[in-house]
């Protein structure tokens, strides 16, 4: 394992930041590549003095925007037709579009920004904003809200953990409780201030 571990390691140290930045935009786009292998690594690095923190937190964001951005248009320009085409083979008409349209052109703030918090579906909710054609000014600034966190707490843990793989892993779990706990806290809190405000 830490045979791997160095192997990975030395492999961002190579590639630089324009490695982190290809890697973070597969990561966001549609390519399931683990973010963890780019910016933990980084975050090492930054610990040796081998790379400046804030170039590889730029590198990291703007790699998952320009990532998700892509997906977006991929939705918006072509989502649609395929849905209308193939959608009634899986059970979405014309009504429900309509609704989910509406809801994410409510909520697609919270819902951008919370997403990009939760590994596993923070690279498609692109998707849906592209498919509801979310203003892509304020897709962009949730989105790199959100990846900007994720990013910032996946170096961290390279910096502060460095190559202990054992406790990386545990930390790295308990970060993701963490953030699935706020992740529905912000959306209990973003709900009952809209619900209010409509009142």
């Amino acid at each position: 394992m830490s045979e791997i571990i160095t192997f990975i390691v030395n492999l961002v140290e190579s590639w630089g930041y324009l490695g982190i930045f290809c890697m973070m935009f597969l990561e966001s786009s549609f390519f399931p590549f683990p973010s963890e292998v780019a910016m933990i690594p980084a975050g090492y690095l930054v610990f040796q003095g081998k790379m400046n923190i804030f170039l590889a937190f730029f590198a990291g964001t703007f790699g998952s925007l320009i990532g998700a951005i892509f997906n977006y248009y991929l939705c918006y320009f072509f989502g649609r037709s395929l849905i209308e085409k193939y959608g009634k083979y899986v059970g979405i008409d014309d009504d429900k579009m309509q609704k989910f349209e509406s809801f994410f052109k409510r909520h697609g703030e919270i819902s951008t920004f919370n997403c990009r918090l939760i590994p596993g579906i923070r690279q498609y909710i692109s998707l849906p904003a592209g498919l509801a054609r979310m203003n892509v000014f304020k897709f962009s600034l949730f989105t790199t809200l959100g990846a900007g966190i994720w990013v910032v707490i996946l170096l961290g843990l390279g910096y502060f953990l460095g190559q202990n793989e054992t406790i990386l892993k545990e930390k790295l779990h308990i970060i993701t409780i963490l953030l699935l706990l706020f992740v529905i806290l912000t959306f209990i809190v973003y709900f009952y201030f809209y619900k209010k405000r409509k009142q």
